[in-house]
């Protein structure tokens, strides 16, 4: 059994099973769990925010888990060509084509899957011993978040019930926890960076020049913000659980934006502070640094921040 399993499978077990959902009152106390699993192995801490975030889809749903032991993932990505859809049969419905990005891929039991229908874009609980009929090994030749095993399968097998049918048409982008679960991806973002600062303050010399202190101190700056901007987040979504206001689609633009962007600067920094050795002779600390920058790029850059600057313009400045 893989490393990342064994992880991921003890997360399921323990903080998995008593994660507090979004909007619940504890939205912190779940950010700081997943940025603690993120900062050991981003590859564990993104399948752990793919399961607990399928969890509070379902919860939204109103629709319960299969069983407490099964690890889940959610399978959104949309292909630039082709992509799963369904269709209604007698039964239930049917699934089929690919997708890409499937996190997990062989490493967990379940998943939410999107797809286009007639009715709109739905959301399905997918048995995946049952669905996934092939999957591309060379779809995922990544260095970074290699262990994330994110490769393109493709779909079909047995008829999906109703019963494993999750909300209504157009269900998953429409509900407030969709932005509430994308600031929780920043989480992640952020516990990744937490390590890679952590674990070079403890390998520093007995007397470091000031250069590196000085490289060490803004990447600690840049930690502290990510930690803020996420609390001041968690606690917003605490006060408006239904979205009522509005604003949390505008709220998780910003704290991703805000992570994203202190997160390249504390590799930049922990890069010029630690040098070529920690990167090149420390696993860990190398894997890191790789799946970092391979999880930041799931922000969509310049399209994010035009998003952004037009809820500001539409919308003005939200304190």
């Amino acid at each position: 059994m893989s490393r990342v399993k064994v992880m991921l499978d003890d997360f399921v077990r323990t903080d998995g099973r008593v994660m507090p959902l979004p909007g619940s009152g504890e939205t912190w106390r779940r950010f700081e769990v997943l940025s603690s699993w993120a900062s050991r192995d981003l590859s564990v801490g993104r399948l752990a925010e793919g399961h607990v975030d399928a969890l509070a889809i379902l919860a939204e749903a109103g629709v319960e888990p299969m069983n407490e032991a099964v690890t889940y993932g959610v399978w959104a990505a949309r292909s630039r060509e082709g992509g799963t859809s369904a269709k209604r049969v007698s039964g239930g419905w049917e699934l089929t084509g690919g997708k890409e990005f499937c996190s997990g891929s062989g490493l967990i039991d379940r998943a939410l899957v999107t797809a286009d229908t007639d009715e709109g874009y739905r959301l399905f609980d997918v048995a995946l011993n049952e669905h996934v009929t092939s999957a591309d090994g060379d779809s995922w030749p990544a260095v970074g978040m290699a262990d994330s095993a994110s490769e393109t399968l493709e779909f079909a097998g047995p008829v999906i019930p109703e019963s494993c049918v999750v909300g209504g048409p157009d269900f998953y982008t429409k509900r407030p926890g969709f932005w509430f679960g994308a600031a929780g991806v920043a989480a992640c973002w952020y516990g990744g960076a937490f390590g890679l600062v952590n674990t070079l303050i403890n390998s520093l010399s007995a007397a470091p020049s000031e250069h590196v202190l000085a490289d060490v101190g803004n990447a600690v700056a840049q930690i502290t913000s990510m930690h803020d901007v996420l609390k001041s987040t968690a606690d917003a979504i605490d006060r408006d659980p239904q979205d009522v206001e509005e604003r949390a689609h505008y709220r998780a633009l910003v704290v991703r934006q805000v992570v994203h962007d202190a997160a390249t600067e504390v590799l930049a920094r922990v890069g010029a502070a630690g040098g070529a050795r920690p990167l090149c002779h420390d696993l860990d600390q190398s894997r890191r640094a790789a799946d970092l920058f391979v999880y930041l790029s799931q922000h969509h850059g310049g399209s994010d921040a035009s998003e952004l600057g037009r809820l500001a313009r539409e919308a003005g400045l939200w304190h």
